[in-house]
């Protein structure tokens, strides 16, 4: 009987993670998960008996905790940040360290694990500013700030570890939006549904900005087809993975519509006018992925969640804002890790 690919999933407990986790045990891999698990210590609750997935809770900057996680596994995949600019810039010192001093000793501890293939997840801020109608993979990088700008350096690391039997991948998703149980509310889309549903009003700084966007369901449906697709499809490749590219104003408007006639829109000038925006035609000629889900589907799922009960206090709990979460812990030491 062959064994089932066993895949590391670093970040695993954060909000793509609380999806993906869940997918790949469905479809029969065996998970482990890397995760300091600040923002919801239950997020995998309904597995907590399955013998296919084990959880190590500490610091991805453990060397010796990163190779106890990826022994036995195959596949890495790399979600594991201090995630988006303002958490990155509470304390850059300590973004650094985790997003890109910690990463190429992650890259040698997976290869010395036996990984054979390592998905790393970028972003689509490592663009910068473009002019551009079709921001495509082969522009340069021009990141504006230190989070995307460690995200490119990184990049730049895995591409130089890549090596025969170990098949690197590159992805630059746009901005996630949706429901998931580690839920985020401090992203665009998330961030307009939760006023209009619970204020009844949403507040546009700007609004000419471009935002592209991609439902959670649809990265987690690519991130499981790059586990299993073959290597030369994907091997040192670069993709962008986005679907809807939206002025902020116009998020703002799809979210009414889907609420309801009488949230009111606000728009307040910003010194931020920053516009970003991106072409995914790449990943749809060569992988064939094409996007099903559309903001105003992650809308309804998120005004089905708030409805439902399923999201205590969504204008307080610091739980579903990553600011508010690193501002209450001290992330400025390693944490000694254990399994559960």
């Amino acid at each position: 009987m062959i064994s089932p690919t066993t895949v590391l999933v670093t970040g695993g407990a954060g909000y793509v993670g609380s999806k993906l986790v869940p997918r790949l045990l469905e479809l029969g891999y065996k998970v482990h998960v890397l995760d300091l698990y600040l923002f919801h210590r239950e997020v995998f609750s309904n597995f907590e008996n399955d013998p296919n997935l084990v959880q190590f809770v500490g610091d991805v900057r453990d060397t010796n905790l990163v190779a106890r996680a990826a022994s036995g596994c195959d596949i890495l995949i790399h979600l594991a940040c201090v995630s988006n600019d303002p958490s990155f810039e509470l304390d850059p010192e300590l973004g650094k360290s985790i997003n890109y001093d910690a990463f190429l000793p992650l890259i040698h501890r997976a290869k010395s694990a036996g990984v054979r293939r390592f998905i790393y997840i970028s972003s689509s801020s490592v663009y910068g500013i473009k002019n551009n109608q079709y921001v495509t993979e082969d522009l340069p990088l021009e990141p504006l700030t230190d989070y995307s700008k460690f995200k490119a350096m990184c990049e730049e690391t895995l591409l130089k570890e890549s090596e025969r039997n170990f098949t690197t991948l590159i992805l630059r998703p746009a901005t996630v939006c949706g429901y998931a149980p580690r839920l985020r509310l401090d992203l665009t889309v998330n961030i307009l549904t939760n006023h209009a549903v619970n204020r009844g009003c949403i507040t546009v700084y700007g609004g000419s900005q471009l935002r592209p966007n991609i439902h959670i369901d649809d990265i987690v449906d690519l991130y499981a087809f790059c586990i299993s697709c073959p290597a030369k499809l994907i091997d040192r490749q670069i993709f962008n993975v986005g679907f809807e590219n939206y002025s902020v104003m116009d998020i703002a408007k799809i979210v009414k519509s889907e609420v309801g006639k009488n949230v009111k829109i606000v728009q307040s000038s910003t010194n931020d006018l920053r516009s970003y925006h991106i072409s995914s035609k790449k990943i749809s000629d060569v992988l064939e992925f094409v996007p099903k889900y559309s903001v105003a589907d992650a809308v309804n799922e998120l005004i089905w969640a708030f409805q439902k009960g399923l999201v205590s206090q969504p204008m307080k709990n610091s739980k579903y804002f990553n600011v508010k979460t690193f501002q209450d812990v001290n992330l400025s030491k390693s944490f000694n890790g254990a399994v559960v």
